[in-house]
């Protein structure tokens, strides 16, 4: 049966096939990556824009790195489901938030949904427009009421596992699936938010999510420039990553993409056309 999310890949190597049945599970394939990030540039481009008139700030310009980002590098948005690897359809970023910045505060989850031409621009109205939404009241989001539901069942247990046996069959309600937090693209942790430093994310075993990226806050690090140490405003980055959705080549030239864009923000303002392809 086919999934509303994405479409088995048929024509991939016998190797790349065969790694779901080694490595069965998403946190038994678990990669971690750290980048340090001289925000410089960045906060340059911020502040130009906030001296314009465009509210931008760091969360819109780090989901606009990651839209473009899949969009450019297709394979970072496969997922494996029952042993075999999926492409998905649309791009995805899910991130959790609270309702306030108290810690009695109500956590939820948000899910932005992309097609990967938008221009930071329209990323930070959709992000914007979605996190008003789910903040500006007191009620629960559709995810909240389905958990809510689930929790309210004298089979917790079995009902959750039902869920699971649904997912990997290809089971699943499209609207479970549209809502879930879990079966997305990239899931991005907002540390700096709460200034905390970064972390390396487990995947969960629940969903389809491959890619976690948990952005730490803004501190003071020493870095080599011209054989010089130096000292500049940086973030650190966390990544956990699925390594059975690409090979180390393909993340590594990924994570120069990433590079890329911090050296020139402004390639974020273009929009992609609807035949983009894959790009080193």
């Amino acid at each position: 049966m086919r999934r509303s999310d994405g479409r088995p890949l048929k024509s991939i190597g016998t190797f790349v096939k065969i790694i779901p049945y080694i490595m069965t599970r998403r946190s038994d394939a678990q990669v971690f990556f750290k980048q340090t990030i001289d925000m410089e540039k960045v906060d340059q481009y911020l502040k130009e824009k906030r001296d314009q008139g465009q509210n931008i700030n760091y969360l819109h310009f780090f989901i606009s790195i990651y839209v473009r980002l899949i969009a450019l590098r297709p394979q970072l948005n496969r997922f494996v489901m029952n042993n075999r690897l999926y492409a998905r359809d649309g791009i995805f970023i899910s991130m959790a938030v609270k309702r306030s910045l108290r810690d009695e505060a109500e956590e939820t989850t948000v899910k932005f949904a992309f097609t990967g031409r938008e221009d930071i621009f329209e990323i930070a109205q959709i992000v914007e427009e979605k996190i008003s939404e789910c903040t500006a009241t007191a009620g629960p989001n559709n995810v909240d009421k389905i958990v809510t539901l689930i929790m309210a069942m004298p089979v917790k247990k079995a009902l959750v596992g039902m869920l699971k046996f649904m997912d990997r069959h290809n089971l699943l309600p499209q609207f479970v699936i549209d809502v879930s937090p879990f079966h997305t693209s990239l899931f991005f942790t907002y540390l700096k938010s709460i200034k905390l430093d970064y972390i390396y994310h487990h995947l969960y075993d629940f969903g389809t999510t491959g890619v976690f990226a948990a952005l730490g806050q803004t501190k003071k690090i020493p870095l080599v420039e011209n054989n010089a140490v130096v000292i500049r405003r940086c973030c650190e980055i966390g990544y956990t990553l699925d390594e059975r959705i690409c090979d180390g080549l393909y993340f590594s030239n990924s994570l120069k993409l990433i590079k890329k864009i911090l050296e020139d923000p402004y390639l974020l303002e273009t929009c992609l056309l609807e035949n983009v392809k894959d790009v080193k």
